[in-house]
């Protein structure tokens, strides 16, 4: 080979390699903004955690933030006990949890310290944590809620965090009327010394829009969200911490406990060593399930944090400014309810992740009942708030085909108006999230295990029975309880069934069946999507398969039952009829 012909085959392959590395590039910046975003974003994560200190497990060695063992104290309601009145006072118990939801009067004889139990995991009192976690600002929303409760919390936070992550704890009044929360509230906590602070609602705006503006209020670099009625266990601070001292796009979620919303006993809802995490069924009602091994295998211990689809709601910590960058929550949702799974899909889908904390524990009154409304903020709308939210969050965050699964669940959520998403889906193409089905497979892939997809419904509507004119009705009753038929109402939550494909005839999560002791509403049975039942569309009449007989009112008592199927009968006929929101 001469020398003008070995320039000539250099040339050729610096020209072949100039080419490769311009189609790489090519390929690589066809999304040049998103891809410039995520090559940042990883680059900051490697570099930052190089810097970072690790947590250790020594399990001869209690942890570096385990507090001292409380000694025992006396007094109601001390180590969590519930705490029982006397007879006189049960007419102002009763009063109490009519205007609260929870009994006031049990919550105000307990000191605002009580001591509690500790509920972890034996593993947890090993962990030692870095000294250089970041600063928290524990934010907690509140409307009209009683005042030893809102002041336990504020306690307990107080109480059994370290000092030098707790930037303060912010307090969120949303408009709230009652004369204890005004001047009162503001003198007492005056004794704080300015680590917990106030701020207030000029007009009632509903808990997630209020949560959103703490965070923007917030001092802290962490915003670590609680509700007005909690108790903060032992050291549950600094695991929270931890994971997003290590990635500032994980949120961090701790187990939460029960307490009684009657005599305040706390107690661990989750026994032994099982860990369980947040999903959803496709009415997008919150569930929990066990941990499945897919995950339990990415641990060493038992106590560490573990990745779930979504969570309860209330309870949770992220990184302040990474929450703002996202978007916190969505405007557009209304009041309470959905917004979990909208910041859960979120973060998910768009490059972070979510983690429960087995060495954080909180307890959390669950209330008998909502104990107030919502005034002009449900004002004009027609549905359910919560299935609003609902159909907002599913038509911005799922593909197609899971949308369907959504509406098949809940058919008259394809009425309701959810208002205007145009921002929501220029944010999620903004951040260059992911796919639904991404999410199903990589994320959630043990929900249809226990909910797989519904058959398509044959039917929905009323049910209307042709004899007596009156329809199928739970009358508002919980499972298992007989069912019976009262006046046809129209668009109501008791009187709305789906026939689907399978026999499955139900309303919302509860499925109808029978047995010698009538027709009942009850549990639908967990992943199954199949049922009993068979509609006739020539003769109206609907035969239940197994027992053989068809759904009919008897025609002496107008009572619900079970009769062989009379096809000329009008008492056996039933129609179903399409209702809309008015």
């Amino acid at each position: 080979m001469n020398i003008i012909q070995l320039r000539r085959s250099r040339l050729l392959r610096l020209l072949t390699v100039l080419l490769l590395v311009a189609c790489v590039l090519f390929f690589a910046n066809r999304n040049p903004v998103a891809n410039a975003v995520n090559s940042q974003n990883d680059h900051i994560k490697t570099n930052s955690l190089q810097a970072k200190k690790l947590s250790v497990f020594t399990p001869d060695k209690m942890g570096n933030f385990e507090p001292p063992v409380e000694a025992p104290r006396s007094g109601p309601g001390e180590g969590g006990k519930p705490h029982v009145l006397l007879p006189d006072q049960r007419n102002e118990a009763s009063q109490s949890i009519s205007e609260f939801g929870m009994n006031m009067v049990v919550s105000d004889e307990i000191s605002l310290s009580r001591t509690i139990s500790d509920t972890r995991t034996p593993e947890c009192k090993h962990w030692s944590y870095p000294d250089d976690l970041p600063k928290a600002s524990v934010v907690i929303v509140f409307h009209n809620e009683g005042w030893s409760t809102l002041l336990r919390t504020v306690q307990s936070v107080i109480d059994r965090s370290p000092p030098q992550f707790l930037e303060e704890v912010l307090l969120v009044d949303d408009f709230s009327e009652k004369a204890h929360l005004k001047r009162k509230l503001e003198d007492f906590i005056e004794k704080y010394n300015g680590k917990v602070r106030l701020i207030r609602n000029k007009e009632r705006e509903g808990l997630i829009r209020t949560r959103t503006r703490g965070a923007e209020e917030a001092r802290g670099e962490v915003v670590l969200f609680l509700d007005a009625h909690c108790e903060v266990g032992l050291n549950w601070l600094p695991p929270l911490l931890y994971p997003i001292y290590l990635d500032r796009t994980t949120m961090t979620v701790p187990l939460i406990d029960g307490i009684d919303h009657e005599n305040f006993e706390y107690r661990p809802v989750y026994q032994g060593e099982t860990n369980f995490r947040g999903i959803f069924e496709w009415g997008m009602l919150y569930k929990e399930n066990e941990v499945p091994e897919r995950e339990a295998q990415t641990r060493t211990y038992n106590s560490e944090p573990y990745k779930a689809p979504t969570h309860a709601g209330g309870l949770f910590a992220i990184d302040r400014a990474y929450f703002l960058e996202i978007g916190a929550y969505d405007p557009g949702l209304l009041v309470w309810g959905g917004e979990n799974f909208e910041l859960s899909f979120k973060i998910w889908q768009c490059g972070g992740k979510i983690l429960w904390v087995p060495c954080s524990r909180v307890g959390h009154v669950y209330r008998g009942f909502m104990p107030y409304t919502f005034g002009k903020l449900a004002a004009n709308k027609k549905g359910s708030l919560i299935t609003i939210n609902y159909k907002r969050v599913i038509e911005v965050w799922f593909d197609d085909k899971y949308k369907e699964f959504f509406y098949t669940r809940e058919p008259t959520a394809r009425f309701l108006d959810m208002g205007n998403i145009t921002q929501q889906l220029e944010m999620k193409k903004r951040l260059n999230c992911k796919s639904f089905a991404w999410f199903m497979e990589e994320v959630a892939y043990d929900v249809l295990d226990k909910y797989p997809e519904l058959p398509a419904n044959l039917h929905w509507g009323e049910l209307r029975n042709t004899a007596a004119r009156q329809c199928l009705d739970t009358m508002g009753h919980q499972p298992p309880s007989l069912m019976g038929i009262s006046h046809c109402h129209g668009f109501g939550n008791n009187q709305l069934f789906r026939l689907n494909k399978a026999g499955q005839l139900g309303v919302g999560e509860r499925c109808v069946n029978a047995d010698s002791q009538g027709v009942k509403l009850v549990v639908c049975r967990l992943g199954s999507v199949d049922g009993p039942w068979e509609y006739d569309e020539t003769s109206k009449t609907l035969l239940h398969k197994v027992l053989k007989r068809c759904l009919a009112v008897h025609p002496q008592n107008n009572h619900l039952t079970l009769l062989p199927c009379d096809t000329a009968n009008n008492y056996h006929r039933w129609e179903f009829r399409e209702i809309q929101p008015k």
